[in-house]
């Protein structure tokens, strides 16, 4: 009976043994359980920045699947992400455990680095402008500013704009060309053709037609050209939302008008008020800018640079229209040279009369402002009668300070009588200077007077080819006699402290004829 108990013992225990190793070699080909094995670690739990994203046997697969993790978010967007991304993994060894399918592990790679971008650099287009750039969000924006600054002057859809890669650049660099939108290559800023710009320029320089065009009905009126004044450049980059500027607003910073600092040369016959109309700028205003201006009333000078400020857009068009107009008009002036005049020298022999025409013109803008008419038919209603002038050519003498260096005592003009004797309208300017200092021919000539001249003490006077005479007076010695010819600059006497002078200095005159005026008006 022992016996029998005890092999009972024997088969149950043999029996749980089967059992157990059965169902063991059952869950082998299970899916999602990791057999075991002493190998060391086979079974891992993967973070990424800190989230659980799953569980994988296979330690090798963990950094493939979270690069290509890294590639599907960079991927999923056409701009720049930026991503500080941080993957942790901790394995153990175990008999067996449940592992995540790959793509779920995938997924949720994703998603766990999809919150950590940082930073993302949108696609956009830099424009340039000479040294102006402005960054643009697409190549549509690039289009709608460039067409805006051609219909800022009466485009219409006339004209329009194609992007040209240009083939000499390291990188990818568009130039914009302004074609006639019938010859343009469509819509497609992505397609860059030189179709039609060849087809314009044929148009312009192939064989002419003969001009047929009889009546004013036969011209065909409106903006035969454009184009963009400055160069133009785009460029593709990546850069943050906070550098890209908006649309409305980058139209404005480019094709409105900006005070722009300019320079104006002065030409011969410009007064001040004739140039505050040429600048379409306030005489005030010019004034005010220009240190060496003091008043309405300045003495300008042939080439003389003044600052002003023009209103210009960093991006200028240029055009020509054909128009006609009706105007009221003068003839050009008509001049007689006269060489043995000088320049200072005209005499008017014809007054104007205004005449009245019906005119067809090609015009040239740059933005708003005219640069040049040529004038392609011409009715004249009523002719304009010329300006007939005779001007002369010589270049007129010039004056010189005649002493180096002195100081300014009297000017010309009323004063206080400085002494008994002394005139209370002052005929010249005198600098105070040591005597015996050089005196100089103010303006070469000849000498007519050498010697005493009672008040002025020793004196020298010189005529001078314009009609024009010098004084020097006061002088201590004469180095000059009568009827001698000097040349300018040269040493004529020294100065002193003769007739009546309150003190060693030189006295100096200019007469036109026969009348003393302010020397200073006439002195280099």
């Amino acid at each position: 009976m022992k016996n029998r108990k005890r092999n009972d013992k024997k088969y149950k225990f043999t029996y749980i043994k089967v059992t157990a190793a059965t169902i063991f070699v059952c869950m082998l080909p299970m899916k999602g359980y990791t057999p075991f094995a002493q190998t060391g670690e086979n079974f891992f739990h993967i973070q990424v920045n800190g989230q659980a994203v799953g569980t994988l046997g296979d330690k090798a697969r963990i950094g493939e699947l979270f690069g290509q993790a890294r590639k599907n978010v960079a991927a999923a967007s056409e701009d720049l992400v930026f991503m500080e991304p941080e993957m942790t993994y901790s394995g153990e060894e175990v008999l067996w455990g449940k592992v995540d399918r790959e793509e779920d592990v995938l997924l949720r790679m994703e998603e766990a680095l999809s919150g950590s971008v940082k930073e993302t650099l949108h696609r956009s287009y830099t424009l340039k402008v000479n040294e102006y750039m402005i960054n643009l969000a697409s190549m549509e924006e690039v289009r709608q500013l460039l067409l805006a600054a051609l219909d800022k002057y009466g485009n219409g859809g006339k004209f329009t704009v194609e992007l040209k890669g240009d083939t000499e650049r390291e990188f990818s660099v568009l130039t914009a060309e302004v074609v006639d939108a019938s010859q343009s290559g469509g819509e497609d800023w992505h397609v860059y053709t030189e179709a039609g710009l060849r087809s314009f320029v044929s148009g312009l320089n192939g064989e002419q037609d003969i001009d047929t065009r009889k009546d004013f009905s036969d011209y065909e009126l409106g903006i035969l050209s454009m184009d963009f004044s400055e160069e133009i450049e785009i460029a593709e980059t990546y850069l943050p939302e906070s550098r890209l500027t908006p649309l409305e607003e980058a139209i404005g910073l480019v094709i409105m008008e900006q005070e722009t600092p300019s320079v104006y040369e002065v030409a011969g016959g410009d007064t001040l008020s004739e140039i505050a109309i040429k600048v379409n700028i306030p005489m005030d205003t010019i004034i005010g800018m220009n240190d060496s201006l003091e008043d309405e009333n300045s003495v300008l000078q042939i080439g003389q640079k003044l600052l002003i400020t023009v209103p210009e857009p960093e991006l200028s068009v240029t055009r020509v229209e054909e128009k006609y107009y009706e105007e009221i008009y003068d003839a050009d002036i008509e001049y007689i040279d006269n060489d043995s005049w000088y320049t200072t020298t005209t005499v008017v022999h014809q007054q104007p009369s205004a005449g009245f025409r019906k005119v067809v013109a090609e015009v040239s803008y740059i933005n708003d402002k005219e640069v040049s008419t040529e004038i392609l038919k011409e009715e004249v209603v009523m002719a304009a009668v010329p300006k007939i002038v005779e001007r002369g050519t010589r270049i007129p003498p010039t004056y010189i300070k005649p002493i180096s260096g002195g100081r300014k005592s009297s000017g010309f003009g009323r004063r206080s009588a400085p002494k008994r004797g002394a005139s209370s309208y002052h005929k010249g300017i005198d600098w105070a200077t040591p005597t015996g200092t050089a005196v100089y021919a103010s303006c070469g000539g000849t000498v007519t007077k050498a010697g005493w001249g009672s008040g002025y003490g020793y004196v020298v006077y010189i005529d001078h080819e314009d009609g024009r005479q010098t004084r020097y007076g006061h002088l201590s010695k004469v180095l000059v006699s009568a009827g001698q010819q000097v040349k300018q600059g040269e040493k004529i006497a020294l100065s002193g402290n003769t007739g009546v002078s309150t003190g060693p200095h030189v006295h100096f005159e200019i007469l036109i004829n026969g009348s003393q005026v302010d020397p200073l008006k006439y002195l280099e």
